[in-house]
């Protein structure tokens, strides 16, 4: 509780330095933002389905049903559940194609929290297992698989995952399954995610797999800082992703891009591409502001990442991987970083470890190349970088640029099995990223398909 208090404290404090609401800053959009445009041509509300906001009668099986008779109008230009003012407490429910789901300002979508109320589905073909458990994992809170046209939306709404119950179990070891996200969407097209606040969920709270046209904005995220693994936004397998305008304190990564874990990812080669992330503020004392991996082993590529704060945490950026991922990493640009506060600021980890079991093949090699990061600022740094590949599989064309950190620890950078360029780095740059950035250094730089995406020509899918 004492946690969750300061988390509100520092969302004070961002609010006084951006006079606004962070994950609210005033810019150009990257990502066309259309949900508020969609008008579907039939709407109910879930109080027609016998729901009673009360918190405490449970309303899955009006969900259930008002979706079920909102399907007869999928074919006939969508509809809309609307979810008015109250403490709506449900189990796990599933969505259709063509779809908004709407809260109200004042709604409150609980989560219950018994877990028979979560069902338990099969694993992800890209994990082979639960991400912590072998065998199955209970089902998101909000669901849905091959869909098309899906929008959950709302003046600020909240959905609320009640997760203290699943972090306790977690910690003392009695789940049997792995813990459920408060979103999962699976092999769905046209996604729209925005203007909603999403608290306490039991694991990742946004989980995007095989998924493609997708729109996360202006969304709120928190979660204790103390909470296990409860990360923000996780696209995984997905392409043409477009995340913007958000504030994320969890007790986990804010965002990490994921492809799958090991043999299962490499077999299923479902790689995340084409993924924007444009203003995002945030804080993690456990891990990282954005990370890429640990599970990528289908590939990670064309990923522009600009205009990010994070603040009171304890890694900034981070590439994680291991042998037996396999996978790549590649064609990476992040600009515009602000840190403030932070154990480290940049950090490469080959040697993340963490199979999915005893299959994996340690000989499959992860390819980790063209990432470049420049125009970074940082104050009260203890660490600027971190930086480690893996002996024979040298991280390649690394390139630091305008980076300016206020460094307290003597030993600033730390180098091994990496190589690339630089230029003006303070503090002074390891010796592997000595050599000058010049127009040989074959260093990434915005793709043309990424830069048609950030003058927003992209996303008229809707």
């Amino acid at each position: 509780m004492f946690l969750y208090c300061r988390q509100l404290v520092a969302l004070v404090l961002e609010l006084l330095l951006f006079g606004e609401p962070p994950g609210l800053v005033s810019g150009s959009s990257l990502c066309r933002e259309t949900s508020s445009l969609i008008v579907r041509p039939h709407s109910v509300s879930i109080t027609e389905f016998g729901a009673v906001g009360d918190g405490v009668t449970m309303n899955t099986k009006a969900f259930e049903n008002a979706i079920f008779y909102l399907n007869s109008f999928a074919d006939k230009g969508g509809a809309q559940l609307f979810v008015p003012e109250g403490r709506w407490l449900t189990g796990s429910f599933m969505l259709i194609s063509h779809l908004t789901l709407r809260l109200d300002k004042d709604a409150q979508i609980l989560g219950s929290t018994k877990s028979d109320h979560w069902p338990v589905i099969d694993p992800l073909p890209s994990y082979g297992r639960g991400r912590e458990l072998p065998g199955g994992r209970h089902r998101s809170l909000i669901f849905g698989r091959n869909l098309t046209d899906v929008i959950i939306t709302g003046d600020n709404g909240t959905i609320d995952g009640q997760g203290s119950v699943w972090w306790n179990w977690f910690r003392t070891e009695t789940l049997n399954y792995t813990r459920p996200h408060l979103v999962e969407l699976i092999d769905s097209t046209d996604v729209i995610i925005s203007n909603l606040t999403f608290l306490n969920s039991p694991f990742w709270n946004i989980h995007p797999v095989y998924c493609s046209k997708v729109i996360i904005q202006n969304l709120t995220i928190i979660a204790p800082l103390d909470s296990p693994n409860t990360d923000g936004i996780d696209p995984d397998s997905s392409d043409d992703v477009c995340i913007e305008d958000c504030y994320i304190t969890t007790g986990d990564d804010l965002i990490a891009i994921k492809s799958g874990w090991d043999e299962y990812g490499i077999s299923y080669a479902h790689p995340s591409t084409n993924i924007i992330i444009h203003r995002l503020v945030g804080q993690t004392t456990s891990s990282s502001g954005i990370a890429i991996g640990s599970e990528m082993s289908g590939g990670v590529s064309q990923v522009h990442i600009e205009d990010i704060h994070f603040f009171n945490s304890n890694r900034g950026i981070s590439i994680k991987t291991s042998r037996g991922r396999g996978g790549y990493v590649r064609n990476i640009l992040i600009t515009g970083v602000i840190l403030s506060n932070l154990k480290v600021a940049i950090k490469f980890n080959g040697n993340y470890g963490e199979h999915p079991d005893e299959s994996y093949d340690p000989n499959a090699l992860p390819i980790i190349e063209k990432i470049s990061i420049q125009n970074v600022t940082g104050e009260n740094i203890k660490v600027a970088g971190l930086l480690e590949g893996i002996e024979g599989d040298t991280f390649k064309q690394i390139c630091l640029s305008d980076i300016n950190l206020d460094v307290s620890s003597k030993s600033p950078w730390t180098c091994s099995n990496i190589e690339g360029f630089s230029d003006k780095v303070s503090p002074d740059i390891c010796e592997p990223l000595k050599s000058k950035i010049n127009p040989e250094s074959k260093c990434y730089r915005l793709s043309n398909h990424l830069r048609s995406i950030s003058q927003g020509t992209w996303m008229e899918f809707l």
